[in-house]
């Protein structure tokens, strides 16, 4: 009976902290809204040093953007890291960005493909964009329009119509890694 209420205590201390700590971000997460980002600070980074991964890429964002805090790409490489090796998805493009436009670290397209393949195989619209982009040019991987169009149209079936569609549309009308067909082009 001892151990079943000592089990009970320690199940409900958990719980209770992981409602509080969502909690905190939660409230990180309105104050960045209204404009305190001092505040969302203040309550993400105790998160962020616990390990929480949505608190650790806001505050790779606030470093990224320079909001509320100084811009420092370095800084922000740092958080969007710790996130996305907890497979953070949001986290993992955020890294590729950098990567593949050098800010805070050295460019490389090897690099970004990588953390850009990680958070499109968990079906990240933006990251399969970018991996298409980079099939397509061959940045950070051999040049294969059949792997362009693959990740095109993965980013396109979630509606991520903008850029990936339009891209899509290219390359048939193109005869790009798909038989040219000028009517999907131009659906």
């Amino acid at each position: 009976m001892r151990r079943i209420a000592a089990t009970l205590a320690v199940v409900g201390a958990l719980l209770f902290s992981a409602g509080t700590a969502w909690a905190d971000y939660a409230d990180g997460l309105a104050a960045y809204q209204r404009g305190d980002y001092a505040t969302a600070f203040q309550e993400w980074l105790p998160l962020a040093e616990q390990g929480k991964a949505r608190a650790q890429t806001a505050l790779g964002v606030m470093y990224n953007e320079g909001t509320g805090v100084p811009e420092n790409d370095a800084e922000a490489v740092k958080w969007y890291r710790k996130a996305a090796e907890q497979g953070l998805a949001e986290a993992q493009f955020n890294l590729g960005v950098l990567y593949a436009n050098g800010w805070g670290v050295p460019v490389n397209d090897a690099e970004a493909v990588k953390w850009h393949r990680k958070a499109a195989e968990q079906g990240l619209a933006d990251a399969q964009r970018n991996l298409g982009i980079m099939y397509g040019e061959g940045w950070g991987v051999p040049q294969n329009d059949a792997e362009a169009v693959k990740w095109y149209r993965k980013a396109t079936e979630q509606g991520f119509a903008v850029d990936a569609q339009n891209n899509l549309g290219i390359m048939y009308a193109n005869d790009e890694g798909v038989p040219e067909d000028y009517i999907k082009a131009y659906m």
